[in-house]
């Protein structure tokens, strides 16, 4: 019992070694073809003798009859050695450098015209072609951290880090990428451009003549000829000439100089110098120079008209009404300051973008001129002059008891300097009806009670005071 017992324990092992030993060699034989001086049953290959094609069923070893045959010849075939898994894919191009991008960018062109119209390879490449253009814009602008600031020439150019919005660079003229290319806008002049242009500007920010000599050129068109400019652009100094050759020369009707198209994009603007002397609205060619100082200048009240074009209200009528009604406001200012519930309700802040109305009625702009020739101006400025009129005439009690009497009639209402029916004496500011201020040819009654008080005053003491 014993006996049969140990053998059939030992059986079992012994055809676990063997199995283990078949399976070796099948693995050998079947899944490692590439290494051919291991094995034992290998044979040596000769300096003449060809090498055996341990694919076919003859090279692979036998095994020892009575045991079971394992093939598998779809696994010893599907090895994908009949696939060119080492050849350049189609559209594939590397490179490192710009001229090699560029050489890369060439010959993937060439292989899109090459392969058949609508295909995946073709897709494929120009996908490729995309990537190659994007890598080597980033090249040219590498997309290193660059400051949020930069101050060059009085400009400050604050980074931008808007992706979406299409711009054009002011300074090279072409479209700035912005989701792959980095770039600076100036808080002062706008002026904007890529971070790699920063370096070559050479003009001055705009802003800085503004704050410091703001002034309109007041002649219309001022040309000096381009002998004057040596045949220079004003801004740049390329050369220039009328024939297009090497640049084009363009004039700017603002400042009458020619510049090329680098610097002068055919941009339209009104021109200040037209409008005072001729009412002339209509936009003309500038250059962007000329449209940046324009539009920082727009709002800014240097046109004292009565000086430059006195004739100029005899032929507007639109001008006489805002003077009016400039006029009025500043009398009703004097209520306002001294109200307090004109201060609470903040009534001169109806003006908080036309400031000099509250200052004077002789300073213009060149918004308020535009205002006045659409229609707007008039509109809005009469319905504040008739808020202001409300609140002194009706709302407010302390405004009203600062009214005036007549003295020349003493009947009517109470008056107040900025009706359209009054006349103001121009020593004491005295308010009387027109029609009785001037029909009465006398002294205002108001200044000869303030001369006799003043005589009084100074009237020499008499003995019994003396006494």
């Amino acid at each position: 019992m014993g006996s049969r017992g140990g053998a059939g324990v030992a059986r079992p092992l012994w055809d676990a070694m063997e199995y283990d030993e078949k399976l070796a060699r099948f693995r050998q034989a079947h899944l490692n073809p590439f290494n051919k001086q291991s094995g034992p049953r290998q044979h040596e290959q000769g300096p003449g003798e060809e090498a055996p094609d341990i694919t076919s069923e003859e090279a692979l070893p036998e095994l020892p009859p009575g045991e079971p045959e394992f093939r598998c010849p779809e696994r010893v075939m599907d090895l994908g050695l009949s696939e060119d898994h080492f050849s350049r894919p189609v559209g594939l191009f590397l490179a490192s450098d710009v001229q090699q991008l560029r050489q890369a960018i060439e010959e993937c062109k060439q292989v899109i015209l090459e392969l058949p119209e609508q295909s995946e390879k073709q897709k494929d490449a120009v996908v490729r072609l995309i990537h190659l253009r994007l890598k080597l814009q980033e090249l040219k602008d590498p997309n290193e951290d660059e400051p949020n600031i930069r101050v060059l020439l009085e400009h400050r150019f604050y980074k931008e880090k808007s992706k979406s919005v299409k711009q054009t660079c002011d300074k090279c003229n072409t479209i700035i990428w912005g989701l792959i290319q980095t770039w600076y806008t100036c808080t002062g002049c706008y002026y904007r451009c890529h971070s790699k242009c920063l370096n070559l500007i050479s003009k001055p920010c705009v802003s800085s003549k503004v704050s410091h000599q703001a002034e309109y050129e007041l002649n219309i068109c001022p040309e000096t000829g381009l002998d004057s400019q040596d045949y220079r652009c004003a801004e740049c100094r390329a050369p220039i000439s009328l024939r297009g050759v090497p640049s084009e020369a363009r004039q700017c009707d603002y400042t009458g100089q020619y510049y090329c198209s680098h610097c002068h994009w055919n941009d339209l603007a009104v021109i200040p110098a037209r409008v005072v002397h001729n009412w002339d609205f209509e936009p003309r060619k500038v250059s962007r120079c000329s449209m940046r100082y324009l539009a920082l200048m727009v709002s800014r009240p240097v046109l004292r008209l009565r000086e430059i074009n006195p004739l100029l209200f005899n032929y507007v009528e639109e001008l006489v009404e805002i003077r009016k009604l400039r006029q009025d406001i500043l009398l009703m200012k004097p209520y306002f300051i001294t109200c307090r519930e004109a201060m609470e309700a903040r009534l001169l802040l109806q003006l908080q973008d036309r400031q000099h109305f509250v200052e004077n009625d002789e300073m213009y702009s060149v918004q308020d001129l535009l205002d006045v020739h659409a229609g707007r101006l008039g509109c809005s400025l009469t319905e504040i002059h008739t808020l202001f009129a409300k609140h002194i005439k009706l709302d407010c009690e302390r405004c009203q008891a600062k009214g005036f009497v007549c003295e020349l009639c003493r009947e009517g209402d109470v008056l107040f300097p900025f009706d359209s029916h009054t006349s103001v004496c121009t020593d004491c500011s005295a308010v009387f009806h027109r029609d009785c201020y001037y029909d009465n040819s006398t002294t205002c009654p108001k200044c000869a009670r303030l001369s006799l008080r003043k005589q009084s005053l100074f009237q020499e003491p008499g003995p019994d005071v003396e006494a």
